[in-house]
């Protein structure tokens, strides 16, 4: 039996009943990455690969019943935290993180599906920007929602990227992961910035439909890989392999007629 303690990690997040983002894309990636993976619900979404059609937000309250119910029995060793939908539910997590202690916070501020529906409303922007960025170890905005939540200009490339990953940081988290994947050309660049130090990570751009769950799946890698690496960064570099090799292994799946899902078990299943 081995003597390596196999971790914990919990996501807050909305559904996906079509199984590729979301909480449902959370959990395989974890199973994936070999960590034990928990759930605790923010919204009931339906959607498929072509967009959401309908979305239940849970009462803030019982998004904190659920939190509490985890960390009152299990230990806790990363949390993800992606759609919060409203204010009142996203005040509820930062509070319950606070209560327990939690640690190794990664944020996917999500905020639009591929599909150009809108996943947060517009009064939690405020308490996800004073609220929760504080909170974390890792935020992995994209370019829009970098725009957003400094109120500023789209970076359009990879100097502004740099100046927006340094604004980003100055809202408290201890590290931020500008993902660049909004530009223009044959590779997909992030800047990984914590506070002293700029690291650049690039990808060959797959040319691909299947990109339903990209940031869900991205940001749970993560979660997963921070307590079994050594550093952030080596987590966040093992994260963006992950995803890249999930993208170009996509179309092993036939899933949809939209945005397909990435391959999360492509070094699994053969």
């Amino acid at each position: 039996m081995s003597g390596r303690r196999i971790a914990n990690v919990l996501t807050i997040a909305g559904t996906d009943p079509s199984g590729g983002a979301g909480i449902q894309a959370d959990l395989k990636t974890f199973s994936a990455l070999g960590v034990y993976g928990m759930s605790v619900v923010t919204a009931l979404v339906a959607q498929n690969t072509q967009g959401v059609s309908a979305i239940q937000a849970v009462p803030a309250d019982f998004v904190a019943a659920q939190i509490d119910s985890v960390f009152s029995d299990i230990r806790v060793d990363a949390v993800k935290v992606g759609m919060v939908h409203t204010a009142e539910v996203a005040a509820a997590i930062v509070a319950a993180l606070k209560r327990h202690g939690a640690h190794n916070i990664v944020l996917d501020p999500v905020m639009v599906a591929k599909s150009g529906d809108r996943l947060l409303d517009a009064s939690a922007i405020e308490t996800v920007r004073t609220g929760l960025v504080p909170l974390c170890d890792v935020i992995t905005p994209n370019l829009p929602e970098a725009a957003v939540l400094l109120d500023a200009n789209e970076p359009t490339d990879l100097a502004a990227m740099r100046e927006a990953a340094g604004a980003l940081h100055a809202l408290g988290p201890a590290n931020v992961l500008l993902k660049g994947g909004h530009l223009a050309g044959t590779v997909s660049p992030d800047v990984l910035f914590n506070g002293r130090t700029f690291a650049e990570m690039q990808a060959p751009r797959v040319e691909t439909n299947n990109t339903h769950g990209t940031g869900c799946t991205l940001s749970a890698a993560i979660a997963a890989l921070l307590p079994q690496r050594g550093s952030t960064e080596d987590a966040v570099r093992a994260a963006k392999d992950y995803i890249t090799e999930a993208i170009r292994e996509s179309g092993r799946l036939s899933v949809g007629h939209g945005h397909g899902p990435v391959h999360h078990f492509h070094a699994l299943w053969t």
